[in-house]
């Protein structure tokens, strides 16, 4: 049974971050990049837990790094943490109609616009906890291009509502997981573009593929809506560029057609494993830009859970 809230504790915590995003507004996005950055330096240094979780899933995914690197990659993951809130307030001032190509650089998009404008069938876009995965959302709603993404609510009802607000004010809608699976289909079915998180831990029901030389559990049910509308599958990200700026790649890193999968022993797995490795490739262009503190590698093929830390 879920804990109870404490709505005046959750209220107050919703009015410290409408502050925070007063102050985001007043300081502007260059110096608003250089408090995060000094914030998520005391977060790195304060925060022993998540500190030694980013270095171990580091060392274990590049086993051949020194010590050095796994450390400067790991602090600015901690850094970026902290930016990600921050873009998010900045995005409905900064990405408009008019101003969008002042922020958003587009790249191995082509093929993906022509499916959005032919609407001959949906088409699920996945994304991991890498870069800004919201304001890939965002902008493909400012074009004229919505999506619908599936979420899980925040605990604090305020503050989920409060960022949902700002991301649903050009046409992006959410979905929340819980008793999401018909609005799902929906949204498929009707040849719509459904947007999903696809790095997330499946426990022990979800099928095992290879994430950076470890077995990971991903979620079966994003294999079976391609399979089922024969949608394709495209593998996007939203990629920071430069240091003080709101700036960002927006690009895809890979579109699994229906006709890869055809024929196939295991269509399910293969489907998941390809669509992990794109989202892998994505993020050893630029690992210090992943959330290297997220326990993706809970759970193992065994049944069994990994330590504290998450790591296999």
């Amino acid at each position: 049974m879920a804990a109870t809230r404490n709505r005046a504790s959750d209220y107050l915590a919703y009015l410290a971050l409408r502050l925070v995003a007063m102050v985001v507004h007043m300081l502007g996005a260059g110096r608003s990049y250089r408090l995060c950055r000094w914030l998520g330096e005391v977060f790195w240094r304060v925060d022993r837990r998540h500190r030694r979780i980013a270095c171990r899933h580091l060392r274990l995914s590049f086993p051949d790094w020194p010590e050095e690197r796994v450390r400067r990659v790991a602090r600015r993951s901690m850094h970026n943490m902290l930016t990600l809130g921050m873009e998010i307030v900045l995005t409905p001032r900064l990405i408009t109609p008019r101003t969008w190509r002042r922020h958003i650089r587009v790249s191995n998009m082509a093929e993906t616009l022509r499916h959005l404008l032919a609407r001959e069938r949906g088409l699920l876009m996945l994304t991991g906890h890498f870069g800004n995965f919201e304001v890939v959302g965002y902008t493909m709603a400012t074009l004229g291009f919505p999506t619908v993404s599936v979420a899980r609510p925040l605990d604090n009802a305020y503050i989920w509502n409060y960022m949902v607000g700002l991301l649903e004010r050009t046409g992006q809608s959410f979905l929340y997981k819980a008793g999401a699976l018909q609005s799902v289909h929906g949204v498929l079915g009707s040849r719509g573009s459904l947007s999903v998180v696809a790095d997330q831990d499946a426990g022990r029901k979800g099928v095992f593929v290879d994430f950076f030389g470890r077995p990971a559990s991903a979620y079966k049910s994003i294999a079976l809506l391609a399979m089922r509308y024969e949608v394709p599958v495209l593998v996007g990200y939203g990629k920071r560029l430069g240091r003080d700026e709101f700036r960002f790649e927006m690009g895809v890193g890979r579109i699994i057609h229906p006709r890869e999968w055809a024929g196939k022993d295991d269509p399910v797995t293969w489907i998941t494993q390809e669509y992990t490795r794109a989202l892998e490739a994505v993020i050893r262009a630029a690992p210090e830009q992943y959330l290297w503190t997220y326990r993706r590698w809970r759970h193992r093929p065994d049944g069994s859970i990994a330590g504290g830390d998450g790591a296999a």
